[in-house]
């Protein structure tokens, strides 16, 4: 395992009376127990079929590895419709692997590495669709439209509009070849279609729930066709897995922090922050933002007990939020866990010049940015520990596919034993699907009427307006 983890800041006897109490492991033995035999005794079964993802046999991706090299080859842009765990996930890792200003390149440095621009469409603002195709030449683009369940309204809408412009614009059967669906194989609105059309289609397992799909087929083939190395990432990927089947929870980060975030919960403290300090993790807080609160956040738990059971989690940036957040982090309430992301050695690093005609800044000259930064996440650990506030550090020797794979991993069993512990269903979305349903109803979509008399029933005991 490459990735380290450094909880000293969480403990009663660094941090003082509002820390953890190191006694509490062997009190909260059983417990503990009973959460990783949760987990443990569900492997690869119901909905926790996302922990065999990273145990794919490699050659089993050839093909569509061999693919989307072709469409890559071919492809001025590569466009990801989806929505949630359909795009969080792949905007998180796209962002860590990739070049950060990618799109912006010039076209020449573009063919030159051999890559499309890349635009991972996750919301149906008009305006941001009609912004799209200001950027995009329709001939040349490719689609992969995503959507587990295969009904999600707002990839289809995109779908439905771009399918329909690109069927106008080079004709049906070459525009066919320009859209890739990723579903449920079997079943939904996306898989019929995709079948009917004659779409590649490539399948999520029925197992993997949206927010635990980022390294199947819904990662893996964008990941694919902008040139990632997936059996590297999936390799990083089993090896956190491993390290996560520990039983030993001094042995074992996830059952390790997932535990201790859920004993900072009992002490108030109900926000967790997630604060990388590199630029190319910052979309790693909206992947764990999603996957924290979706699988925590619930009314019950599994015996059906009211519990409202969740921890809120939030994101910040180092070094940038040290100048907007860290305030209120240190000085604020005591309801916060701040977890930091560190990276030791960044893959470039710019040397802050020694000038002499400039007499000012000589603690700066000679330095690197790399430097800076993490002596100020340093600073950082420093302040929140001096005061008292509980935090705890994720260490990447770098950035590359094994490390962003060993991270997501981490993340996935972090919240599975974390629902185990707090014994809510870790899986499920009920305040989601409510939502979902209304939407449906509202649009008209058959066998919602009565959801939509009852959304409309409460719609005229609103009485409060401006």
């Amino acid at each position: 395992m490459k990735l380290k983890f450094d909880y000293n800041n969480m403990m009663a006897d660094v941090i003082g009376e509002r820390g953890i109490d190191p006694k509490g492991f062997a009190a909260d033995a059983k417990a503990i127990t009973a959460a990783y035999d949760d987990v443990m005794a569900n492997l690869g079964k119901g909905w926790q079929e996302w922990t065999e993802l990273p145990y794919i046999d490699p050659s089993d991706l050839d093909g569509m590895i061999a693919r989307m090299d072709d469409i890559r080859s071919k492809a001025s842009a590569f466009v990801v419709l989806g929505i949630g765990g359909s795009a969080l996930g792949p905007i998180s890792v796209v962002q860590a692997l990739l070049n950060m200003r990618l799109n912006e390149l010039p076209a020449a440095a573009l063919k030159a590495a051999g890559l499309p621009k890349l635009y991972i469409e996750d919301n149906i603002d008009p305006e941001r669709m009609n912004e799209l195709l200001e950027l995009i030449d329709l001939k040349t683009t490719y689609f992969n439209v995503i959507t587990k369940s295969g009904e999600t309204s707002e990839t289809l809408a995109q779908f439905l509009v771009l399918y329909d412009l690109m069927k106008k614009a080079v004709g049906k059967e070459e525009a066919k070849k320009h859209f890739i669906a990723t579903t449920t194989i079997g079943k939904g609105t996306l898989y019929n279609l995709a079948q009917k059309e004659g779409f590649v289609t490539y399948g999520i397992p029925a197992g993997v729930g949206g927010r635990f799909s980022v390294l199947s087929n819904v990662g893996l083939v964008p990941f694919a066709a902008m040139g990632i190395d997936i059996k590297k990432l999936l390799a990083g990927a089993k090896e956190m897995s491993e390290a996560c089947r520990n039983g030993d929870v001094k042995k074992n980060p996830a059952l390790l922090t997932a535990y201790l975030q859920c004993k900072a919960m009992e002490k108030g403290a109900n926000i967790s922050v997630m604060m990388p300090y590199a630029d190319s993790l910052k979309y790693m807080s909206d992947f764990y933002c999603q996957i924290w609160a979706e699988s925590l956040g619930k009314a019950v738990d599994k015996s059906g007990k009211v519990v409202h059971a969740g921890q809120t989690p939030a994101k910040s940036l180092g070094v940038t939020d040290q100048h907007s957040q860290v305030q209120l982090y240190t000085e604020g309430p005591f309801d916060k866990v701040i977890t930091i992301i560190a990276v030791e050695k960044f893959r470039r690093d710019v040397v802050i010049p020694d000038d002499k005609d400039i007499d000012a800044c000589e603690f700066l000259k000679g330095h690197t940015m790399g430097e800076l930064l993490n002596h100020e996440r340093v600073a950082t650990e420093y302040a929140l520990r001096k005061a008292g506030r509980m935090n705890f550090t994720i260490t990447l020797p770098e950035v590359d596919e094994y490390t962003v794979g060993e991270l997501l991993a981490y993340y996935e069993y972090e919240t599975a034993f974390a629902g185990a512990y707090l014994g809510v269903d870790t899986f499920n979305q009920p305040g989601v699907e409510e939502g979902k349903k209304a939407t449906f109803a509202m649009l008209g979509r058959k066998g919602y009427e009565e959801k939509l008399a009852e959304v409309r029933a409460a719609a005229k005991k609103s009485e409060y307006y401006i």
